[in-house]
């Protein structure tokens, strides 16, 4: 196999020496005997990295593969890492899996690791959504925890993501520390595999009443449920982990009529309804879709694997159901936040909600109006966490999230909750109900108030090593000639958040980015749109984010308009991915 250079050749060589067990042993012989070159290549050509999600790869052999050796490193090196930080204390660390194939396996031999360490472990029993361990870490007095998940991706990935003890997820410099820690483990036999059973502590179905008690406590209009107890829900958890509590949580606040994806309902990790178990792509909404459909649901929610995503579908103008984006269910409990709390005079001191650079300026416009200040942060949940915690009592975070239909109301967690957010969108939706109006109708009052927004994604999967490399070379292609127009309009402003610079394209002046250096770019037109280029944290993928903005005077010249700009977007895009 001429295309193995000498350092994967001596990664190979070190998994097939005794210090891997035989199982792993054969399999990477097995791939060495089928002359899967590319599989070789792919799997031992770097390490697995902490990304914007933390530790996520394909499960196999390898040291880029998701497996008990890359997993009980990273263990290792975190506990390294938290037995530095943490001298002289009781270090506790929370420990909870998805319904993906290996999951509770992976946490449990993560939860050997740390009690091998002599670090004390809060072991979920069951599998449970990722925000449960946010609040798990927090209410037990954590300083760590991690997840064992690979969120929306398909079923032959898993993925392990670390917490910090505000039960947010690594941020700097803790994230690049323990990987210092995990690259300084030179060898597998440093990993301490074998733990001591009594500091596993089990953790059962009584911390599910604590976080569904917690969140109610959050609810604005507890009348508006009373009122509409009856308001048709459908709720799917796409084969994961929100079966354990969604339908738990939106019983506690006074749903009675949910009726749940039957066909989807049970937790497996080959996801043998969808191929990808994404709550954006409209086949795996498919089945929730269809029941609305049958039953005339008011409101349709489906959650990703590990519930910290949910996609909803409401019925439009027309009586058809229709899914909405995520920049559109996030502006949505952004809009029915502020104005409850401001009707009620509950806005409280110094409010303010958060949006990522990627996520649509909509939320920015409504924060503005209610005199609510917004920030902005990179992409990746874990720095919204990391602005809560900073921020602390000096400000009231009220909500957040980021366009890929992850949000989060009040600051129970510090990670993105679809169980909060399916209880918020529900009870939205019941309140707008007692008013006479749809969902649908108060988007399109939104859009009439503050601008139509119309936005756009397009992900490239690029696979593999060749992949990784073909999008750097993409986005330094996009350095190297930066677009003066996009769709016939003047680019204005150009920030490379790598350089953490924005230029402004007529007079060259430069202005500092003071957010984290990041691989993203973002042309900003005359018009006022945006274009965002930046490589997936968690994937492998190149995302493109385009959102331009148009006036509605009246609701039914909307889909003129939403024409109109879907065709701009079409034309700005095709100018940057061709």
């Amino acid at each position: 196999m001429e295309n193995l250079d000498k350092d994967i050749q001596k990664k190979i060589d070190d998994w097939l020496t005794s210090s891997y067990d035989v199982e792993t042993r054969g399999a990477v012989q097995k791939l060495i005997d089928d002359q899967a070159e590319t599989e070789l290549i792919d799997s031992f050509y770097k390490d697995l990295e902490f990304g914007t999600g933390g530790l996520r790869g394909i499960m196999g052999v390898g040291s880029n593969r998701m497996n008990k050796y890359t997993i009980g490193k990273a263990t290792q090196g975190l506990s390294n890492y938290l037995k530095k930080q943490f001298p002289d204390q009781e270090i506790k660390v929370a420990v909870a899996y998805d319904s993906r194939n290996n999951s509770q396996s992976f946490g449990h031999l993560v939860a050997q690791v740390f009690a091998a360490n002599g670090i004390k472990v809060y072991l979920f029993d069951e599998l449970r959504p990722t925000p449960m361990l946010s609040f798990a870490i927090r209410h037990f007095g954590c300083q760590s925890g991690v997840m064992l998940t690979a969120s929306h991706n398909p079923k032959e990935y898993n993925g392990y993501k670390a917490y910090w003890n505000d039960g947010s997820q690594l941020t700097a410099p803790h994230d690049e520390n323990v990987i210092d820690e995990v690259n300084a483990i030179a060898s597998v036999k440093d990993i301490q595999f074998e733990g001591n059973s009594q500091n596993i502590i089990p953790v059962g179905e009584e911390i599910d009443q604590i976080y569904i008690d917690a969140n109610k406590a959050l609810s604005i209009h507890p009348e508006a449920m009373r009122e509409q107890k009856d308001l048709k829900i459908v709720y799917s958890p796409i084969h994961g982990t929100g079966i354990t509590i969604v339908p738990k949580m939106l019983a506690s606040w006074g749903f009675e009529n949910v009726t749940v994806v039957t066909e989807q309902a049970t937790p497996d990790g080959n996801f043998p309804t969808v191929i990808y178990p994404n709550p954006e792509e409209e086949d795996a909404m498919a089945l929730a879709k269809k029941k609305g459909e049958e039953i005339d649901a008011d409101l349709v929610l489906a959650t990703d694997p590990d519930a910290d995503r949910v996609g909803i579908a409401v019925k439009n103008s027309r009586g058809q159901f229709q899914l909405l984006n995520g920049n559109q269910i996030g502006s949505l409990l952004i809009y029915y936040v502020l104005s409850a709390k401001s009707d009620l005079q509950q806005l409280g001191q110094n409010p303010y909600i958060v949006k990522t650079i990627v996520t649509s300026n909509l939320q920015a416009d409504i924060a503005d109006h209610y005199h609510v200040t917004h920030y902005e942060t990179l992409t990746g949940f874990k720095y919204i966490g990391e602005l809560i915690t900073k921020l602390g009592d000096s400000a009231q975070y009220l909500a957040g999230g980021e366009e890929s239909y992850g949000y989060l109301v009040g600051d129970l967690v510090r990670d993105k909750d679809a169980p909060n957010s399916c209880a918020f969108l529900a009870e939205m939706t019941a309140y707008f109900k007692s008013k006479g109006k749809t969902v649908y109708d108060v988007l399109l009052e939104i859009y009439q108030e503050f601008g139509c927004y119309q936005e756009k994604l397009i992900s490239l999967t690029k696979k593999g090593k060749a992949g990784a490399e073909e999008i750097q070379a993409m986005m330094a292609g996009l350095r190297q000639n930066l677009p003066t127009k996009l769709g016939g309009i003047e680019v204005k402003e150009i920030r490379d958040y790598q350089l953490s610079q924005a230029t402004d394209m007529k007079t060259g002046d430069k202005k500092e980015i003071t957010l984290p250096k990041s691989d993203v770019l973002q042309f900003i037109t005359t018009d006022g749109d945006v274009i965002s280029a930046r490589p997936s944290g968690t994937e492998p993928k190149i995302k493109f984010y385009c959102s331009v903005k148009g006036i509605l005077q009246d609701k039914k010249d909307y889909l003129n308009l939403q024409h109109i700009l879907e065709e701009k977007v079409d034309r700005m895009m095709k100018d940057i991915v061709g």
